[in-house]
């Protein structure tokens, strides 16, 4: 599977689609306020076959939720229903049941089979209207979606769901294996010692978003002041995404070109967020692990995470003595049993470059086996 986004042309005709976006919005909305009715009633949770029914018989009376095509309404009664299902799952750790959603702040809306055609050029018929995309690359392979998304600015995407079985996978092949420590200093530290600096793109702009926030507060609500100052504000934290994402896409290329086998901690982000807060949120570890996965699996590269509570900065990478207690602010420390000196990041790396490479297949280990040592 592929994804690919592309742009629509700004025009009157947009409107359109902004109107199905709200419309669906409202009918979201209106499936949460069902479900929790129903569970109040009976007791238990509203089968996704009835709702979807009961829905398809509401929309034949109401000619606001007919702009929304059929398996638009139908996929946001599966998402509600996903939802649900992983809230079930995991309420245990946290996850909310979905809640209700402002129409003005509702994102998209997602067609599978019908309701779209592409035209020649870069031109897509979606219900009676035709639209035109920037057509950055071509469409290859069977198309499985559509989704029109719109962002805080109010532009509209297009995003394409591509099945391209046939192509091959890029797969270059260099033999080597590494660990990878995270830090809130260094954003990542190599078991063979190399170091990556996070550019840090929030702080580096939080200065001028404080001071977009601040034009926007002052302004009064409701007018046409107060939303330019409001889009402005949008547009800092745009540009801080986008240079933030383009930045971990090029990391991610780089370090799958240099090795076959990349080893990770296991991450508790949540904990983090609660002790570190904007600066967790500054650098985007989980984003970053996403994209690198992604492009692993496409030059068919593999990504091995570690156990979670592996004490990987109490342990000797050189022995394997474990200290009973290291203070975070230890970022050095010798050990007691072979008198080496432990730097607390580099030792890190190597010890889960150790532990990975000891939970993959034999096959990869002999791969990788003249680089494991330290």
């Amino acid at each position: 599977m592929k994804t690919l986004r592309f742009k629509l042309y700004e025009h009157k005709r947009n409107r359109h689609l902004k109107r199905m976006i709200n419309a669906s919005g409202v009918i979201y909305n209106h499936c949460i306020a069902l479900h929790r009715r129903y569970y109040r009633m009976w007791g238990k949770h509203l089968n996704c076959a009835k709702l979807q029914s009961h829905i398809a018989k509401l929309r034949k009376r109401n000619q606001f939720w007919q702009s929304v095509g059929s398996q638009a309404v139908q996929d946001i009664c599966q998402r509600i229903e996903k939802a649900y299902q992983l809230f079930f799952k995991h309420n245990k750790k946290g996850v909310r049941p979905p809640g209700f959603k402002k129409v003005k702040k509702y994102k998209s809306f997602t067609l599978k089979q019908s309701g779209y055609k592409f035209l020649s050029g870069n031109r897509v018929k979606i219900g009676n209207q035709v639209y035109q995309f920037w057509k950055s690359r071509d469409i290859d392979g069977t198309i499985k979606t559509l989704t029109i998304k719109r962002t805080p600015l109010g532009e509209l995407f297009m995003v394409v769901v591509v099945d391209n079985g046939s192509n091959p996978e890029v797969e270059v092949k260099t033999g080597k294996i590494a660990g990878f420590d995270f830090g809130l200093k260094t954003f990542l530290t190599c078991s063979d010692g190399t170091k990556v600096e996070s550019p840090q793109f929030f702080k580096q702009s939080l200065n001028s978003v404080k001071k977009a926030s601040k034009f926007h507060s002052k302004k009064m609500k409701g007018s046409s002041n107060r939303e330019r100052a409001r889009k402005n504000l949008v547009r800092k934290y745009e540009n801080i995404s986008h240079c933030r994402r383009d930045w971990f896409w090029k990391l991610a290329h780089e370090l799958t070109d240099n090795f076959d086998i990349l080893c990770f901690e296991t991450l508790n982000l949540k904990g983090m967020q609660r002790l570190w807060g904007r600066k967790i949120s500054d650098l985007a570890f989980g984003e970053f692990l996403q994209i690198l996965e992604w492009v692993a699996k496409k030059k068919n590269k593999s990504v091995v995470f570690i156990d979670r509570w592996y004490p990987s900065s109490k342990t000797c990478s050189h022995c394997g003595h474990v200290l009973e207690n290291l203070d975070l602010s230890v970022r050095q420390w010798r050990c007691q049993e072979c008198q080496s000196i432990n730097g607390r990041d580099n030792n890190a790396a190597r010890n889960i470059q150790m532990v990975g490479a000891s939970t993959i297949g034999l096959g990869d280990i002999s791969r990788a086996m003249p680089a494991i040592a330290v």
